[in-house]
């Protein structure tokens, strides 16, 4: 049962890896409109099929003009995905409706979301989630403008819970933040109850908490605010603690409304405030790069070199977004994440490494890139950061590419002086694969090589593993005492999910999956 609970997550990672986060969000958010025309046809919902296709296609349209125009001003690629992915997500929180005014209301909430992501922006990244920005501000027109219509929000219904749920739970598996939305969901429901028993109690009436619990989690929008809105990585600030704080946050102002006079602070308010918070903590991570140097490290993986252009904090290991505008991008569009090569002592420079291989537009791109072109990082993420108690036993397990954060990490513990107990196990198809030697060998700590062919020649300290294949019994045997250390594992999700047997043994598992660009 376990082996096939394994093999199956293995390659439901492999699936969603080989997805850009744009084009699995798309598709989940077809799938669910699509879910959600059919049951119209029946009544169930507050919302006819002909208004949700007239609704849908002027916020498409609108926003697909804006993207264009603006697009064509700042000079970078017209993204259709995005656009469509911001009408989709609006039309379940607008009202759907066939009227004339309405829609005109809708197609003003389309400009509003469109424009934010190049009005209310920061070194190319924008600040407030589009489709949010897009219904508050016809929120607030509406004060106005009453006939121009509002939020509604009617994605909150018991019959589309449950494909919420599904499809969310595959957008958040591939962003790996399952444990945000988790969090935000538990602080929503929970205020949301609190809330209800408060109005209730005041008002003299019995509280039913069973009724209450089912109504909160599934007549409310909280599921779709989680997994469509909140977990968009662009607006969440880098470090896992202070996504939890955002969530938390969005959790309680959402569960209960604020009225600030006309206006109520609703979900889409929330997600605003906590977009700000994010932000703040953000803002240092939003920086120009120009390009140095290109070396060759092995046959295929190449090492850059960048200069920033202002101070950024990063920690070692964290990773990096970076934007190589480029014409006819691909479906994974012009930004991908790398992780950090370089320790924070060497800066102003930062170093990143690609793999050749792919033949993707945005390495076609990158490869073309000259010393003294600059390109934008967009954002630093990430907590696969060593712990903090220097005393405490690490493994780390890297695959191919994959060994770029703990180069981060082992660099700066020499030039900082810092001591760990480190056990580095490294998997490479080849031995004239295995990049960075230099760099593990400086750092003094013990590797164990996992190639087919024997290297010709190790450092002392190092052994080959015989040319076996790694999996979760080889490792045990490999790192007999890992119940000690906490595991470190980057690689590709295929590998990680085979380990997890004995990763699981590990006092903690962090892990840096990544499925190519």
């Amino acid at each position: 049962m376990i082996s096939t609970l394994s093999s199956f997550w293995s390659r439901l990672l492999g699936v969603l890896g080989r997805l850009s986060m744009y084009r699995l969000v798309l598709f989940a958010l077809v799938a669910l409109a699509v879910v959600a025309l059919a049951i119209s046809f029946t009544g169930e919902v507050s919302a006819d099929p002909l208004g949700i296709v007239a609704t849908f296609a002027v916020l498409a349209v609108s926003i697909l003009v804006v993207d264009a125009v603006a697009q064509r001003i700042v000079r970078r690629p017209w993204r259709i995905e995005s656009a469509l992915i911001t009408a989709l997500i609006l039309v379940f929180v607008l009202r759907p409706t066939v009227e004339p005014l309405p829609l005109l209301g809708i197609a003003l909430a389309g400009v509003f979301a469109s424009a934010s992501k190049y009005l209310l922006a920061w070194q190319g990244r924008h600040i407030f989630n589009p489709a949010a920005v897009g219904a508050s501000a016809l929120t607030i027109v509406s004060i106005w403008v009453p006939d121009l219509g509002s939020s509604w929000w009617w994605v909150g219904s018991p019959l589309l819970a449950l494909p919420v749920l599904i499809l969310g739970l595959l957008v958040l598996t591939r962003t790996e933040k399952v444990r945000v939305v988790g969090l935000f969901l538990l602080v929503a429901v929970a205020v949301g109850i609190l809330r209800t028993a408060v109005q209730v109690g005041g008002a003299g009436l019995p509280f039913d908490l069973g009724m209450t619990l089912s109504n909160v989690v599934l007549s409310s929008p909280f599921l779709f605010l989680g997994a469509f809105m909140l977990s968009e990585p662009l607006t969440l600030p880098p470090r896992r603690w202070q996504q939890y704080l955002v969530a938390a946050l969005v959790g309680v102002l959402a569960g209960w409304p604020i009225s600030l006079g006309a206006v109520t602070l609703g979900q889409e308010r929330a997600l605003l405030i906590g977009n700000l918070v994010a932000f703040l903590f953000a803002m240092r991570t939003a920086v120009r790069l120009t390009i140095v140097d290109r070396v060759a490290l092995t046959p295929t993986v190449r090492e850059l070199s960048f200069r920033a252009e202002r101070p950024v904090s990063f920690a070692p290991g964290q990773y990096l977004e970076l934007e190589v505008p480029h014409a006819h991008p691909d479906s994974r569009g012009t930004r991908r994440e790398f992780s950090i090569l370089s320790s924070p002592a060497e800066l102003p420079l930062v170093k990143i490494a690609m793999r050749d291989g792919s033949q993707s537009s945005y390495k076609k791109a990158l490869a073309t890139v000259e010393p003294g072109d600059e390109l934008a990082i967009t954002g630093i993420w990430g907590d696969f950061v060593l712990p903090r108690r220097t005393s405490e036993p690490v493994l780390m397990v890297a695959a191919g590419i994959g060994v770029t954060p703990f180069v981060s990490q082992l660099r700066h513990l020499r030039l900082t002086g810092e001591a760990r107990d480190v056990v580095f196990v490294y998997v490479a198809s080849t031995s004239d694969e295995l990049a960075f030697r230099a760099d593990l060998e400086d750092a003094g700590v013990p590797v164990v090589v996992v190639t087919r062919d024997e290297p010709a020649e190790l450092p002392t300290g190092w052994t080959w593993a015989g040319g076996a294949r790694l999996d979760a019994d080889a490792l045990v045997r490999l790192v007999p005492d890992i119940a000690a250390r906490h595991a470190y594992v980057s690689g590709p999700p295929a590998l990680i999910a085979s380990l997890t047997p004995a990763l699981e043994r590990a006092k903690s598992i962090t892990t840096d999956a990544f499925a190519g660009y």
